[in-house]
């Protein structure tokens, strides 16, 4: 049978702005001034093959706000929007669980979530509640996945697990330890997620670091992976920054009359 292709979608839901200094490791290397820095933040949506994947799950506008994140549109808010109900998605992947990706995950009743065994152990572990890990992470969303696991809705996968016909998850680690990518057959081609294992663009471009990493070479490593699943067809993949404003221009919006909502970028 032919491989489904799927529509793919990254949702903006909120956004900061930044130095350089804060989101390059030691920019200082780099003999460069020190500049403002946007950052958005998104969620991603895969649909096609009668599956509904959501792939990470935002911040709450609470934690946003706690954490001066200016929130533009909750991501339950821009689900329905989307025209999804939380019922209708089967499979949530938490790429990794950091604040800003595991807000609203218990809100699905139906869905599997499915997260790297070594993510969701080190999160559940002894050092996570060390300074420098603790301030990425919400303890009440750490729960949240603890019950999840206790239920037994939780997928855990190491190296590379398919989730459903078409959609891949990559463990590259680097930025977590077990940070998640994912690769989509979509209709307009190959995609590469890279959630978090590529914050900017300018990481791929110019080999630059994020300054959160729990394993400095995995991060380099991961840089690599992504470049590979970028070649994996003649005609190249997209490949989907987890947090630069340029993913909004690169792809087509979802909504001409709001671009900066959503973009299709397969």
């Amino acid at each position: 049978m032919p491989m489904p292709s799927h529509e793919v979608l990254a949702v903006r839901y909120a956004t900061r702005d930044a130095r350089a200094s804060e989101v390059y490791a030691n920019h200082h290397v780099y003999g460069e001034p020190d500049r403002t820095v946007r950052m958005d933040y998104f969620f991603w949506l895969v649909r096609g093959g009668g599956r509904t994947i959501l792939v990470d799950t935002g911040f709450t506008p609470q934690v946003g706000d706690a954490r001066g994140r200016t929130t533009l549109c909750a991501p339950p808010r821009a689900l329905a929007r989307l025209g999804v109900d939380p019922a209708d998605v089967d499979t949530v992947v938490i790429t990794h669980a950091h604040y800003d990706h595991t807000g609203h995950v218990g809100r699905f009743p139906r869905a599997d979530i499915v997260i790297s065994d070594r993510e969701l152990s080190f999160w559940t572990g002894p050092y996570a509640a060390r300074p420098q890990f603790a301030h990425s992470a919400e303890p009440a969303d750490i729960d949240t996945l603890r019950r999840l696991d206790a239920e037994g809705r939780i997928t855990r996968l190491r190296g590379r697990h398919t989730v459903a016909p078409g959609v891949e998850l990559i463990e590259v680690g680097g930025h977590t330890p077990g940070q998640l990518v994912v690769l989509v057959n979509a209709e307009a081609g190959p995609v590469v997620l890279a959630s978090d294992a590529v914050h900017y663009y300018d990481e791929l471009d110019l080999d630059r670091p994020f300054a959160v990493f729990a394993d400095l070479a995995a991060m380099y490593r991961g840089f690599d992976i992504v470049r590979e699943l970028a070649a994996v067809s003649a005609s190249g993949a997209s490949v989907v920054a987890g947090h630069d404003p340029g993913v909004l221009t690169r792809f087509t919006p979802w909504d001409e009359t709001d671009p900066e909502f959503a973009v299709r970028v397969g």
